[in-house]
């Protein structure tokens, strides 16, 4: 990861940055506050030789006791030293448990020894200390006395323990602020190992990091579009109508030259917003002024006549097994130049039906009769009704739900596409966090204030217009049972074909 990658984990996980830092410090503070108090007391003896006057003896004496200090320090915690001072205290305690208490140190350059001793009661570490020291002295004088002789060491003790007012330990200052470093540190990895194993795609970046296609379009997320679909319509001057004015743009310069005229609208999986995203776009591609039409080519969970107030029964499926014309069940919506194919009642085998002749035929018949062709498709991963239509059409244009897929569906997604040469139109980021959307975003005020003006006047007029396709198709449909089973067979001929 490189720096900029720490950034970006700072700035999306700060959450688990400041919760680690929190505990930390906490985590120290409460062990330190329920921790036993210990206190420290010390005393400190002086190591002498008794020697003569002249220089060579002093000279000598001085040697000897620096070469035997460090000896006599090891003997501090020795059980020589040690039980002497557990009878004279009274201490249940055995030399070896009681050397867990007490070290000895040595300052450099010098002929001194500071014992240290350490428990939970301050009185009775400062009498240990002291005993300690004079211990000592009996115990090193004893085993340097020649037979018959004096000891020429002595051990004197030049600073007597005191008892602690204030326990050596916890430190609750320094344990605190060592928690929140370890704390930080610690919230900081989870934040790296959440950001290195997280693969849902949120931003611009996770797509990236998938496919170097383009991405056509971010749509930010609204949790009113499941009532109120038509934002194009409703909300045209917002952020996300804006998003579909780039798609359609961004659309018209993939080829420049004969354009996009057929284009299957599809996702990896379910929830995505595909069928919102196919209605809107096809909206903003009816206010250029050319004639489109919304096919709704999912026939396992139609949806875009629910979203544009239309009467659903008959459609894609009616026109496909040659109950009625296909010019019958195409319903005009508003005052605009969008036209919309419902799907029809739910076919028993819609995989078959989305790659039948019949489907190639309408798909052409269509294009020759209006200028923008938006099929809305089943999502790709669950079953192949999207991959067979993409065959079929100018391209496919992926619908990738922000939250909703990770990484490893998205490349399934498009490998599916790839694996029938469909042509890949691009991509559309749909149901972004306002905060990851992109910086444009930000400019609100240049698209001037968000409306929601009502689309009821709009769809109350639709019922008026297709009131008239809608009881000639349904009368078509039950006029011609035998011509329709005619057509079945062929239908199925041709695809066995």
């Amino acid at each position: 990861m490189e720096l900029r990658d720490y950034i970006t984990v700072v700035r999306k996980r700060w959450i688990w940055i400041a919760l680690g830092l929190v505990l930390g410090a906490a985590a120290a503070l409460g062990a330190s506050v329920v921790a036993t108090p210990i206190y420290t007391a010390q005393s400190q003896v002086f190591v002498s030789v008794r020697t003569g006057d002249t220089g060579t003896d002093l000279v000598q004496g001085s040697s000897f006791t620096q070469r035997q200090v460090t000896s006599y320090a090891d003997l501090v915690t020795s059980p020589r030293v040690l039980a002497p001072v557990i009878d004279q205290l009274g201490l249940d305690a055995t030399p070896e448990r009681l050397a867990r208490d007490v070290t000895a140190s040595i300052p450099v350059d010098t002929v001194l020894i500071t014992i240290t001793v350490s428990g939970a009661d301050a009185h009775l570490a400062a009498d240990i200390a002291n005993a300690t020291a004079t211990s000592l002295a009996t115990q090193v004088t004893e085993l340097e006395r020649p037979q018959g002789g004096t000891s020429p060491v002595q051990i004197s003790t030049i600073r007597e323990a005191t008892t602690p007012v204030s326990p050596s330990s916890p430190d609750i200052t320094r344990n605190t602020a060592l928690g929140t470093i370890l704390g930080l540190l610690l919230g900081l990895g989870l934040a790296v190992l959440r950001h290195t194993l997280d693969t849902k795609i949120r931003t611009v970046d996770d797509v990236r990091a998938v496919t170097d296609r383009t991405v056509l379009a971010v749509v930010t997320h609204d949790a009113d579009t499941p009532k109120h679909p038509l934002f194009v319509q409703e909300s045209p001057h917002s952020p996300r109508s804006e998003a579909f004015r780039r798609l359609r743009t961004n659309l018209q310069f993939l080829d420049v030259e004969d354009g996009v005229k057929t284009l299957v609208v599809t996702s990896c999986v379910p929830e995505e917003g595909k069928s919102t995203v196919a209605a809107n776009l096809a909206l903003t591609l009816a206010d250029t002024g050319a004639s489109v039409v919304l096919v709704d080519a999912d026939l396992r969970r139609p949806s875009v006549a629910d979203y544009l107030g239309l009467e659903g029964e008959v459609g894609l499926t009616t026109a496909l097994i040659g109950q009625a014309e296909l010019a019958d069940v195409i319903q005009p919506w508003g005052d605009t130049t969008l036209h919309v194919l419902p799907s029809g009642q739910v076919p028993p085998n819609p995989s078959e039906l989305a790659g039948s002749a019949a489907m190639r035929r309408t798909l052409d018949e269509l294009a020759s009769t209006f200028d923008v062709v938006v099929v809305d498709a089943p999502p790709l991963l669950p079953v192949t009704d999207a991959a067979l239509l993409a065959r079929a059409t100018d391209g496919a244009l992926m619908v990738a739900g922000a939250n909703r897929i990770d990484r490893a569906q998205l490349d399934e997604g498009l490998a599916t596409l790839e694996a029938v040469d469909a042509r890949i139109l691009g991509l559309v980021l749909n149901r972004v966090e306002t905060g990851s959307a992109g910086g444009y975003y930000g400019y609100q005020a240049y698209y001037g204030p968000v409306e929601a003006t009502s689309a009821k006047p709009a769809r109350r007029e639709i019922t008026r217009r297709t009131a008239t396709h809608s009881r000639r198709a349904r009368r078509a449909a039950q006029t011609q049972p035998a011509e329709a089973t005619a057509h079945d067979d062929q239908v199925g001929a041709a695809d066995e074909a």
